[in-house]
């Protein structure tokens, strides 16, 4: 039943007004019918009254030797039928029709009928075969016996119909204005409803996990103490409460990008003075301990992958600052050759698969960076899987996009990270070794460096199965 409801709260509301509309005129048209036809059956049970039975006593002449034998059909009216009972059968029936009698033959049913109508004098109904329904008043004859007389009820049922007929017309005309009306006006009611729905659904739309958003401007309240208004108020106050909190969120976003900015400069400095101390103790000419030459290196390895993630941090600030990057036409096929030569000579153990087409795919961005960004999806490839596993790369391009799928048979990514895997500082702790000294930087970089290039990064991982898909707008025509 409820899905043959509309959907709509207008609709809901429009349907709802017509079907009590509709039961009001059933109600209405049902009553008028039946005290219509009440009356117009007490109308003819006066009128049996008022003939006095003459035409059903004139019936009895037949068997009364001083009169003419003929029924007194003198001011009754078409139709008028008479029947005389003796003894519990009809001895005759006539009809009075063209101001003379006519006899009437009655079946067996019509005669068992007769027989068992009530002598009390009011009017009953029977439907006789021959004549149709009738209202007929059985009273005692001068004889002893029963004289019937009745009137036709097909003038009552015609009218009956008529007036059925009307009302059918009537209220179906004046459902449909109704409807039509009722519709116009919920719309017009639910004007300010409409306007809360799309207030929220302009909220709903709204990109709110990151970056400044701008709220929609408040619902207007007529009259807050409305239904409608209430909910207006109470969305006020939600996108109230939701820009604050934004602008919270944002503004601390942007403190904390410009700590790691600023933090990143003043690193820069003395990280590369540790490494140039480092660099010149280690080229001491005199003897050095084995364990100071130890702790030398370790010095020295460990600035190094300092400064790897303070230029990391670096990027990432001036990305997120919005500066821009680079313009230019990139041969992302080299770029894409070159880039798996580096992971082949870094990761020997692996097989390393490459698929590029035949013809140069020409993009437009910084080429450094596109570099830097397939160069990190292959070292995540080769640092994050054991030896012998496949990675195949492939480059392809068509006049929609340009498509590049790093995919490798390793053991997966685990799927309570796959959500945040672009993250910065998420590292697989199950299912991928940490090799390498990971700083978890690698796979944000990439995303930021392509939603950079108004490109979009995905992956899909199983186990035995991961696949990270670059997508970039489509090449630049030649020439």
């Amino acid at each position: 039943m409820r899905r043959l409801l509309p959907r709509t709260l207008r609709g809901q509301l429009t349907t709802g007004l017509v079907a009590l509309l509709a039961l009001a005129c059933l109600a209405v048209g049902v009553t008028t019918v039946v005290a219509l036809e009440g009356f117009l059956v007490r109308r003819l049970d006066q009128q049996l009254s008022a003939s006095g039975g003459r035409f059903a006593a004139s019936l009895e002449h037949e068997s009364r030797p001083d009169t003419d034998n003929r029924p007194d059909t003198r001011g009754q009216s078409e139709g008028t039928f008479g029947a005389r009972l003796l003894g519990g059968s009809a001895t005759r029936a006539a009809v009075v029709k063209d101001e003379a009698d006519s006899a009437v033959p009655l079946t067996s049913g019509d005669r068992r009928a007769l027989a068992a109508l009530p002598v009390d004098g009011r009017g009953h109904t029977l439907r006789l075969s021959a004549l149709g329904a009738y209202r007929l008043s059985a009273v005692t004859g001068d004889d002893k016996d029963v004289l019937i007389t009745g009137l036709p009820l097909r003038p009552v049922e015609e009218t009956v119909h008529r007036l059925e007929g009307v009302e059918a017309a009537v209220f179906g005309i004046a459902l449909a204005v109704t409807g039509t009306v009722a519709a116009l006006w919920v719309r017009f009611s639910l004007r300010p409803l409409r306007r809360v729905t799309a207030t929220a659904m302009s909220v709903a739309e709204r990109p709110l996990a990151g970056g400044d958003v701008a709220m929609p401007t408040p619902v207007v309240v007529t009259d807050p103490r409305t239904e409608v208004g209430r909910v207006g108020t109470a969305v006020n106050r939600m996108i109230g409460h939701v820009g604050d909190a934004l602008e919270r969120r944002q503004a601390s976003e942007e403190r904390l990008r410009h700590f790691a900015a600023d933090a990143s400069h003043e690193l820069r400095t003395p990280v590369a003075n540790i490494r140039g101390h480092a660099e010149l103790a280690l080229r001491h000419e005199g003897p050095v301990p084995p364990g100071v030459r130890r702790a030398l290196d370790r010095i020295q390895a460990e600035s190094e992958r300092m400064s790897r993630l303070v230029d990391d941090l670096l990027l990432l600030a001036r990305i997120d600052a919005g500066r821009a990057l680079d313009h230019g036409p990139v041969d992302l096929t080299r770029l894409v050759l070159d880039t798996t030569d580096d992971a082949r000579a870094a990761g020997p153990g692996h097989r390393w698969l490459l698929d590029l087409p035949e013809d140069a795919v020409i993009v437009e961005g910084d080429e450094h960076r596109l570099q830097q960004a397939i160069g990190n999806l292959l070292a995540n490839a080769r640092s994050h899987t054991p030896a012998s596993t496949e990675v195949s790369v492939r480059l392809s391009a068509d006049t929609d996009a340009v498509r590049l799928t790093v995919a490798d048979n390793g053991p997966g990514i685990p799927g309570e990270l796959l959500p945040e895997v672009f993250g910065r500082f998420v590292r697989a702790d199950h299912g991928r070794s940490r090799t390498g000294g990971s700083t978890g930087l690698g796979l944000a970089i990439v995303h930021a460096v392509v939603a950079a290039h108004n490109g979009t990064i995905q992956v899909e991982s199983a186990p035995g199965h991961t696949v990270f898909t670059l997508t970039l707008p489509p090449p630049r025509a030649d020439g």
